[in-house]
């Protein structure tokens, strides 16, 4: 019997007696889309399937996002996340895999950098360190709703220019190749989000580089005061994954962040698939 646990007082939830490598027919899988609208993340325990599967069932969300250029899973539909080599040893802590989880470790959403940007990711747990490594998440629609009159005005009808490159210069300055930056040129996003019924939600992260029509340094303080709002423990949620765990989040409503964990002793590997946005944030652009 399908049930909904709360993870959190503001979103995400567990979902259970669901079993992904069987059948999930119309009626099951719309009381899942439906509590995905309204908790923003959901958890799946315990669902051992593999790569085919996983894109099968995200696909019943939207069609899929493609990996991009020099990513593990580059053109495929999955995106490879681990400290492993093909050959089963662990990477060196200057391999640009360990670089891209480092960097991943700052707030961020996926593929806010596309011109489209993603509306959902799916992540599964294929091996996971014995501790560390846990993933958070924010309520954006909580963070907007709990944000001062002040930062609502300063937001309201804002551009904001999220760039690849940004966060990953934090990290390295090579860290983004050269094929990254000739694909991924800087993008205009709306810095609120109108979820109708449901909120509005504030849309920024770790590519979030500047705000268009501000100068840099008043441009990087909004920013900045902006994401220690967001970041506030109340609006955070953190998972602790278990092997064949599955988590499902909403990118246009959520931040998230990878924890630390020792990448020079354990090894991890998890599988994401990316579900595409469909609308351009900017179709959203509140004027008033």
């Amino acid at each position: 019997m399908l049930e909904f646990a709360d993870l959190h007082l503001l979103f995400a939830a567990e979902v259970k007696g669901l079993d992904l490598a069987g059948d999930l027919d119309d009626r099951a899988f719309a009381r899942i889309r439906d509590a995905f609208a309204r908790r923003s993340v959901l958890v799946f325990r315990d669902q051992d399937i593999d790569d085919g599967q996983q894109i099968a069932f995200s696909a019943r969300f939207g069609p899929l996002e493609a990996t991009k250029v020099d990513t593990p899973g580059a053109g495929s539909k999955v995106v490879i996340l681990t400290n492993v080599d093909g050959e089963g040893n662990l990477l060196a802590p200057t391999d640009r895999q360990i670089l891209n989880g480092r960097a991943n470790q700052f707030w961020h959403t996926d593929s806010s950098f596309k011109e489209m940007a993603a509306a959902a990711s799916m992540l599964s747990a294929r091996q996971i360190p014995p501790a560390g490594g846990n993933t958070e998440f924010i309520s954006m629609r909580a963070v907007y709703a709990a944000l001062p009159k002040r930062l609502k005005d300063a937001v309201a009808g804002r551009v904001a220019i999220h760039d690849y490159t940004h966060g990953r210069t934090k990290i390295d300055p090579r860290l983004a190749t050269e094929a990254e930056r000739a694909t991924l040129p800087p993008v205009r996003q709306a810095m609120v989000l109108d979820h109708g019924g449901l909120g509005k939600s504030l849309y920024i992260g770790a590519h979030t580089a500047a705000i268009e029509g501000m100068a840099e340094a008043p441009s990087r303080q909004l920013i900045d005061e902006l994401t220690a709002f967001a970041t506030q423990e109340q609006f955070i949620c953190s998972h602790a994954w278990r092997p064949h765990d599955i988590v499902l989040w909403d990118n246009r409503a959520t931040m998230h962040r990878g924890t630390a964990y020792d990448r020079t002793a354990h090894r991890r590997t998890m599988v994401r698939t990316t579900i595409a946005g469909t609308v351009s944030t900017l179709a959203d652009l509140q004027t008033t």
